[in-house]
Formats: C-alpha cells, sequence, structure tokens
C-alpha cells in the first residue's frame, strides 16, 4: 500500500473521529506529496515518498524550537501533536548508539583523521540514516567523534 493511499485511508479515519489535528496534519502531508509528484511528473517511489516526509517532520522540529525560545507554550503543544502524528509515517527512528556505530564505521570507511574531512563522513553517513535519523543530531555525532 503506498504511503498516499495510507494517508487517504488515515484521512477517512480522522474525519469519521472528528480528530481535527490529525486531520490537518495528514491534509497537509498529502498535499505535499502531491506537490512534489507534480513538480517531479510522475508518481513517487518510497525513498522520495521518504524525502518528502522527513523534510516535513525538520520544519515541525525547526519550529519547535523557535516556539520553545520565544516561550509560546501554546504553539509547543500544537506542534508536538503534529510531530507525534507525522512519526507515525516515517520508519523507525534510529537510536543514538545505532548512529554512533555507523558514524564510526562511516569514519573507518572513509579514513577520516580530522575535522576538515566532515564532509567525507557526513556523504558516507547520510544515505544510511536517510529518514531514519535527524540530519542535525547525525551532524553533531560526526562533529563530536572526528573530533576526538
Amino acid at each position: 500500500m503506498s504511503l498516499l493511499s495510507t494517508l487517504n485511508d488515515d484521512m477517512k479515519t480522522a474525519m469519521k473521529a472528528k480528530d481535527k489535528e490529525a486531520l490537518q496534519v495528514i491534509r497537509m502531508l498529502k498535499a505535499s506529496i502531491q506537490n512534489e509528484q507534480i513538480k517531479a511528473g510522475h508518481e513517487l517511489n518510497a525513498d522520495e515518498e521518504l524525502t518528502v516526509l522527513s523534510r516535513e517532520m525538520k520544519q515541525r522540529r525547526d519550529a519547535l524550537s523557535e516556539f520553545v525560545q520565544a516561550g509560546r507554550e501554546d504553539l509547543v503543544e500544537k506542534v508536538k501533536v503534529e510531530i507525534a502524528i507525522v512519526e507515525k509515517y516515517l520508519p523507525k527512528q534510529l537510536t543514538e548508539e545505532e548512529i554512533r556505530k555507523i558514524v564510526s564505521e562511516a569514519i573507518e570507511k572513509v579514513q577520516a583523521t580530522s575535522a576538515k574531512e566532515f564532509g567525507k563522513v557526513m556523504g558516507a553517513v547520510m544515505p544510511l540514516v536517510k529518514g531514519k535519523a535527524d540530519g542535525n543530531q547525525v551532524n553533531a555525532i560526526v562533529k563530536e567523534l572526528l573530533n576526538k
């Protein structure tokens, strides 16, 4: 079952349950995927759908940090609910230990010895964790391990 049909089914369920928050987020996810399909000119494959979902999740995480800094507790709660809904459609996220293991293996593979080779390491790591880990978290772990 494609992500779009899953979203359609979940949208119907949210409508019947009168769950406005879920309905709003599902509609937005569906619109993002459809817009990406129009831009690409073809049906999206699973990787492309994952990219769209990851982008939506990143936008929400960024908004969450901004709202926390601004002290907007009302919006913080709303965005946390949205994040929980979007997470249902993403693959299981990697733990910090799993990310560290992948980064360590990538550092050995590209034989990186200093922070100057940050780009090489990130280039090797990101395809492996795409959609399964937050890029900012991966970035921080790579920097930490390269600066040891």
